[in-house]
């Protein structure tokens, strides 16, 4: 078992209850904005925020790679850092397919909590980490457990008794709550894309998330006033609205930085068991600026997925392997 030192434990844990932090808080800026501000910009908007946070990282990472003069082989015997810097251009295709990818996924998440409400749309969300083990096991080969599969369908359990509110009556599945589904399947499929690359030390996280980003700007803005009325346009004459594009932007760039610190320092069962509370995060600002009622069914329901999250991404020595 890998013991972590006290010191990359305690920083660890300050990372990660940030990052479920401001995760948590995704959810409630993206249903606070103004009603000026349709999800398609939002998102066009959001990922170019994005992209200026990680651009300057990028670069910098970049010229770390190029000044570093030690040799670092992999357990293949490739050069590393040659691998990193060079590596993307034999990937380029998979690079744009998950930046198509990525296109998607902001705009069903935004249209998406739009109708499930902040509250809800969070705890559809906690769902991705099925759609992992589902694609890890296609696209990267990872093994799954049976203890992973029954408390998937546990985890499943919580979400619907929460959305449902304890009544199970699934013909009247929220709208919103169908789009987050679909956008948890993507994403992680997009995800796995990704770590298939990192893997083979050919991308490094921010080239991909820039490049993603790119390609999401590039269709979102180009596209944007052939689907909305050209009248939109006054979208951006408004101030205001810039305080929500870099709310939300903000959050999801950091929610990142800090998701990538959190993961230098912890394993990823100890990263997740912190992530899977940005619901109560959520739960919590949802009330008190949404106006939104935090039930007892998402309370139970809540607890049963952070019990869930844990048993699925804990260390496994002794589960049966069934895939």
């Amino acid at each position: 078992m890998h013991i972590l030192a006290p010191e990359n434990l305690k920083k660890g844990l300050i990372f990660g209850i940030c990052a479920a932090f401001v995760v948590g808080l995704q959810p409630v800026i993206a249903n606070a904005r103004t009603s000026e501000i349709d999800f398609y910009i939002f998102a066009a908007m959001t990922n170019l925020i994005e992209f200026l946070i990680f651009f300057p990282l990028l670069i910098f990472e970049r010229r770390q790679l190029k000044k570093n003069k030690e040799t670092i082989i992999s357990s293949e015997g490739r050069l590393i850092c040659e691998s990193k810097l060079h590596g993307w251009k034999k990937n380029i295709g998979i690079l744009i397919l998950i930046g198509l990818i990525f296109t998607a996924v902001p705009v069903f998440n935004f249209f998406g909590l739009e109708y499930a409400g902040a509250i809800n749309g969070s705890l559809v969300l906690k769902t991705r980490i099925f759609f992992s083990l589902i694609f890890g096991y296609l696209i990267l080969h990872e093994k799954v457990s049976l203890l992973q599969i029954i408390f998937s369908f546990v985890l499943f359990f919580g979400v619907a008794l929460a959305i449902t509110q304890g009544e199970f009556f699934f013909l009247d599945f929220n709208m919103g709550v169908l789009i987050l589904l679909i956008n948890v399947i993507i994403s992680p499929f997009g995800h796995n894309l990704t770590k298939s690359r990192l893997n083979r030390y050919e991308v490094t996280p921010y080239l991909v998330i820039c490049i993603r980003n790119l390609c999401s700007m590039i269709i979102l803005f180009s596209t944007y006033f052939l689907i909305f009325p050209l009248e939109n346009i006054n979208i951006f004459f408004n101030p205001t609205n810039y305080i929500w594009f870099l709310l939300m932007g903000c959050t999801y760039g950091f929610g990142l930085l800090l998701w990538y610190r959190t993961i230098s320092y912890l394993d990823m069962s100890k990263a997740m068991t912190l992530l899977s509370f940005t619901t109560i995060v959520t739960a919590i600002f949802a009330t008190i600026f949404l106006d939104e009622v935090f039930t007892i069914f998402h309370l139970v329901g809540t607890l049963i997925m952070i019990v869930s999250t844990v048993i699925i991404v804990r260390p496994r020595k002794a589960d049966v392997e069934v895939m």
